[in-house]
């Protein structure tokens, strides 16, 4: 790895002291494995007891898994991040004792989204958002197999969300950045930064924040992040924020053991992750908070002309219904004219309103697709934390059989009733088939399937069960 001369300069200009030991570890250090169990599904943890000390749910891996090849992890029992990035379930577990809105602008693919999913109080919603079409269908995949239904994902410029004036509890921003803190995992990042990208990132974060700004309620808190070292895209953005906004940052009880840096430039209330001080990779964090009272139940307009044509309410078979847990507490929409949607009674009237601001991909649970006459369960119902399992027959398969189904091959299921049959791998659901007779139409998604014809010798075991 060769690293811009430039950015050598600036690393020894920001941390004296550390710069050596810290490009040191940019340069030949090992990247950490870490990953962050799905607590709402799942009492399995790794074989290994070391735990991630910022995140309760998080785990280091003693080395790198083929997870691709874990059925598991397709389940979304556990999401594979870096451990720095944990970090914000620390934060919202710190600062939010209330269901709140939660507005995860820049989410994809998804990492900082489920930890705040996880990490927030029960009644909260979770607004997660990505402008890039592409990484916005990765965030929409990662967040169905995380399996709450209090989640709307959108795909919109930052522009629009200030729409949504005072509407949002908590914002956090894990902005675009030049991505140094990523230098020893992606040689790209390395191939591409320049103090040019440097300037244009810092720029982009400011319009960033200008533009969502209005979307935070008074009193509401901001949390910006990046993955990044240098100054202008981290202190000297904060110092923007508050001169611009007047924002009030807000101190976090960092343990002294976690060895987590406070701001380059006496700015006690800035958090860095040095990765030869944390186990973890680059990362800055501050929280701030917008100046005035917190305030509750906001409502706004619905406007009509964006709206249409997206959700509307529709007479859904009781029998679909009873596919979720508690279907009282839903309620059920068609989107698109084919997609049966069902969203917690409790959001509704914001998952209305939203979507009339905004481009929605995915409200709720997506239950099902209208193929003809029926309607056909959709994956996101069956990686549901809210799925009921007793309203389909189900089968257990072997490992083999869960790989050539996530491929997209055709399964077969032996004596398996005729119909739609829910598939379960140790126990945990992992999508539909149709039994035929001879043979099960695979329902698995084809943008989700694997791709690569690799099996691994035995099955990951990433996670196993508790003892």
């Amino acid at each position: 790895m060769n690293l811009h001369g430039q950015f050598i300069e600036q690393i020894e200009t920001l941390f004296p002291g550390d710069a050596k030991s810290l490009v040191d570890a940019i340069v030949g250090g090992d990247a950490v494995t870490s990953i962050r169990v799905n607590n709402a599904k799942t009492s399995m943890r790794p074989g290994i007891e070391d735990r991630v000390p910022w995140c309760e749910e998080g785990y280091y891996l003693p080395g790198h898994e083929s997870f691709t090849f874990d059925p598991l992890f397709h389940a979304g029992l556990y999401y594979v991040q870096d451990a720095s990035s944990m970090i914000i379930s620390y934060i919202v577990r710190s600062l939010v004792n209330k269901p709140v809105k939660y507005l995860d602008l820049c989410a994809a693919p998804g990492g900082k989204t489920t930890a705040a999913l996880s990490a927030l109080p029960p009644g909260s919603l979770m607004v997660c958002n990505e402008v890039v079409p592409q990484r916005a269908a990765i965030l929409k995949e990662n967040v169905m197999k995380w399996g709450y239904a209090n989640c709307i994902v959108a795909s919109d410029d930052s522009s629009r969300w200030g729409n949504l004036t005072h509407y949002f509890d908590v914002v956090a921003a894990d902005v675009p950045c030049s991505g140094e803190g990523m230098f020893r995992k992606d040689d790209t990042a390395v191939e591409q930064w320049t103090p040019a990208l440097v300037a244009q990132c810092a720029e982009r974060q400011r319009l960033i924040i200008d533009n969502v700004w209005d979307a935070i309620a008074p009193g509401g808190l901001l949390i910006y992040s990046t993955c990044t070292y240098n100054r202008c895209e981290n202190e000297d953005i904060v110092k923007y924020i508050i001169a611009e906004h007047g924002a009030e940052p807000v101190r976090l009880d960092m343990p002294r053991e976690w060895n987590i840096t406070a701001g380059v430039g006496g700015e006690d209330y800035c958090y860095r992750f040095l990765p030869h001080k944390t186990r973890g990779e680059g990362l800055f964090v501050c929280v701030l908070r917008k100046p005035g009272e917190e305030s509750c139940g906001r409502a706004m307009p619905q406007d009509k002309r964006r709206s249409q044509g997206r959700t509307v309410a529709a007479k859904i078979p009781d029998s679909v219904k009873n596919w979720l847990c508690g279907s009282g507490d839903y309620t059920f929409s068609m989107q698109d004219g084919s997609v049966v949607t069902a969203m917690p009674e409790a959001f509704v009237r914001d998952s209305v309103m939203i979507q009339s601001k905004v481009k929605t991909l995915s409200c709720g649970v997506e239950v099902g697709a209208v193929k003809g006459k029926d309607i056909v369960p959709a994956q996101s119902l069956a990686l549901a934390t809210a799925l009921n399992r007793g309203a389909f027959a189900t089968v257990e398969v072997g490992y083999a059989e869960a790989i050539s189904y996530l491929r997209g091959d055709v399964v077969m299921i032996g004596d398996a009733p005729r119909g739609i049959v829910l598939l379960l791998y140790q126990g945990v659901p992992i999508g539909f088939v149709k039994q035929l007779g001879n043979r099960a139409n695979n329902l698995y998604p084809r943008e989700w399937r694997i791709r690569s014809t690799y099996v691994p010798v035995t099955p990951p075991q990433v996670i196993v069960e508790s003892v």
